[in-house]
């Protein structure tokens, strides 16, 4: 007889060929599925994709109908323009889904429900939805069949920084203001009081759960990579003018702008190029400023460029600057990191927790002129000394690559189980996860604008 635990893996977001969370979804979901016994329980939506992979549905996976009451929310936010001006209003949006989610909730239950009272499960974890908001029926109904509720990891509720709070409206987050409220929602105490584990995907949201629930509350980072598609190391030391790139939509709060003219003087003086990959609502005027900066030669607007052909496009890079201001996960820092490119970002949110005083740089939180000034200061150093960027490269790869794999992931979530089933001690990670044995930490003459820079 097997000793693998056997899991009810809920993951209404969970699709191969998608981007984002229903990737992460995937990703995750079978990281898990190679060390358990896993049946993924998922949306309509995502079944052809997911037989497409491979999965054989009823044996590997169910795929639920989708309700009446989602079409009409989905409808309903149209309407309230969630998804006009740019993909903006994310979090209007999430409070739609979380009404939404119900129905989906009580269907799994209604196909599930005899065989978890059954014992057919040991675990059932609901993987996705990884917003904090969204309530959880299962967790009550599990509880009462005595079989340990997992969720998570979630993600979200990351406030916005003072110094850009102006960027809420233009963001169109309307509901953000009131972000708190959602503590409020039927069910939000009880999901976390009759869950067995509540798995936090960043600092912050585990700084959100209330005092009461920390005893079942574990560090997972939301965010992971898969090994095999990252095989390319940039290598050093590197020639002048430095490649620097930034990847991400082209909204106000990745801060693009704040990029752009840190970077000016140096790319006008040819020791670095900028590549702004990406689109978005922002693009003209990214472009614009460039012009104004006279430095349309050295910044350069590639536009989208497809997940697939990343790896290669980013082949000879140098230097991977990304200074958003609100960013709960940060899954392009990762991506960035193992291909051994040097990260920029803020110590604000998920990159911050990605990136350590060994692997990159982290700058603090600060009003946008100060941002950009650091940003330059680093952007100098780096073309000062190029010879510190391949060693610095190489820890960040060796960070990415050892200890944010989904691989990692499904075991931590493996150590978790076995915590709920009374087979072992509650887990500790870290928060955030700690340095390989043999990183070093490179000495700065600035507090926390370079690889000093630390935020606990």
């Amino acid at each position: 007889m097997s000793d693998r635990i056997r899991v009810l893996l809920i993951a209404e977001m969970c699709n191969p060929d998608w981007i984002s969370i229903p990737l992460e979804g995937w990703c995750h979901g079978q990281a898990i599925a190679a060390l358990t016994d896993t049946h993924l329980v998922t949306h309509t939506r995502n079944r052809e994709n997911i037989a497409k992979a491979g999965l054989i549905e009823g044996q590997h996976f169910t795929a639920l109908a989708a309700p009446m009451t989602e079409a009409c929310l989905h409808t309903l936010g149209r309407l309230a323009g969630a998804r006009a001006m740019g993909n903006k209003s994310w979090t209007t949006l999430t409070a739609l889904s979380a009404v939404a989610y119900y129905p989906f909730e009580r269907q799994v239950w209604q196909r599930f429900g005899a065989d978890i009272r059954g014992g057919a499960y040991d675990v059932v974890h609901r993987l996705t939805p990884m917003s904090p908001t969204v309530p959880s029926l299962l967790a009550h109904w599990c509880r009462r069949a005595g079989v340990p509720f997992v969720m998570g990891p979630l993600n979200g509720g990351l406030a916005w920084p003072a110094q850009f709070g102006h960027l809420r409206a233009v963001e169109r987050e309307w509901l953000s203001y009131v972000r708190g409220a959602y503590k409020l929602l039927p069910g939000y105490r009880s999901t976390r009081r009759n869950a067995s584990a509540i798995v936090a995907g960043s600092a912050s949201t585990r700084a959100e759960i209330d005092a009461e629930f920390q005893a079942k509350t574990v560090y997972v980072p939301e965010n992971a990579i898969d090994p095999t598609r990252f095989e390319r190391q940039c290598q050093g030391p590197p020639a002048r003018p430095l490649r620097v790139v930034f990847i991400g939509r082209l909204v106000p709060y990745k801060g693009a702008d704040m990029l752009i003219e840190a970077a000016a003087p140096l790319a006008r003086a040819g020791q670095i190029v900028l590549d702004v990959i990406g689109d978005g609502p922002e693009m003209a005027r990214l472009q614009s400023l460039a012009r104004a900066a006279d430095a349309t030669h050295s910044v350069r607007f590639p536009g989208w460029i497809p997940h697939r052909d990343l790896q290669q496009y980013l082949d000879g890079a140098h230097v991977f600057a990304f200074p958003s201001v609100r960013e709960f996960g940060g899954a392009v820092v990762l991506e960035a990191m193992a291909l051994g490119l040097v990260p920029i970002v803020m110590d604000y949110g998920g990159p911050g927790e990605l990136v350590t005083a060994s692997t990159g740089f982290a700058l603090p939180m600060a009003s946008r002129d100060d941002i950009v000034a650091s940003l330059r200061a680093v952007l100098e150093r780096l073309v000062a000394t190029p010879s510190q960027i391949a060693p610095i490269g190489a820890r960040a790869r060796a960070r990415a690559q050892g200890q944010f794999t989904w691989q990692v992931k499904a075991q931590q979530m493996v150590h978790v189980y076995n915590w709920v089933l009374g087979r072992e001690g509650k887990p500790n990670f870290g928060m955030p996860l700690t340095d390989l044995p043999d990183a070093e930490t490179v000495e700065t003459s600035g507090a926390r604008t370079a690889l000093g820079a630390r935020h606990r």
